[in-house]
């Protein structure tokens, strides 16, 4: 199987590391463009190396820790990175107010397909490591 590009014509086509969930992701410019289902969440771009970069300094397997924005992240989870403000862009890597959690539930995967982590694929409570 082709990896696809990445592109808006030819998008990855992702599922969540539990499994359950179908999505795709392309880059459009400096932005992630995530669509679940009739949802659409953005992410800058720059969150695929980023967050590898994190990853490989963490040197260990790491929690997603998966969150809502309106919900609190786990601290020391890929979650609390994506909105954390000493990461590289000091805060949120999600673009669409409202939409900007799930970091740690639709990132790795992206990573894992892209070949830069290690992702578990549990019922819950999944963690990647860089690769």
């Amino acid at each position: 199987m082709a990896m696809s590009t990445g592109t808006k014509e030819d998008p990855w086509q992702l599922t969540t590391a539990p499994g359950t969930s179908q999505y795709s992701m392309y880059k459009e410019g400096d932005e992630l463009v995530c669509v679940v289902g009739s949802t659409t969440l953005k992410y800058q771009a720059r969150a695929i190396e980023d967050l590898h970069e994190w990853l490989q300094a963490q040197g260990d397997w790491v929690p997603v820790g998966a969150a809502d924005e309106q919900k609190p992240a786990k601290d020391g989870t890929v979650e609390s990175f994506g909105r954390s403000e000493t990461n590289p862009v000091g805060g949120w890597y999600g673009l669409r107010k409202g939409y900007r959690g799930r970091f740690g539930m639709y990132l790795p995967p992206l990573l894992e397909s892209l070949g830069l982590v290690e992702l578990t694929h549990d019922a819950r409570n999944n963690s990647v490591r860089a690769l």
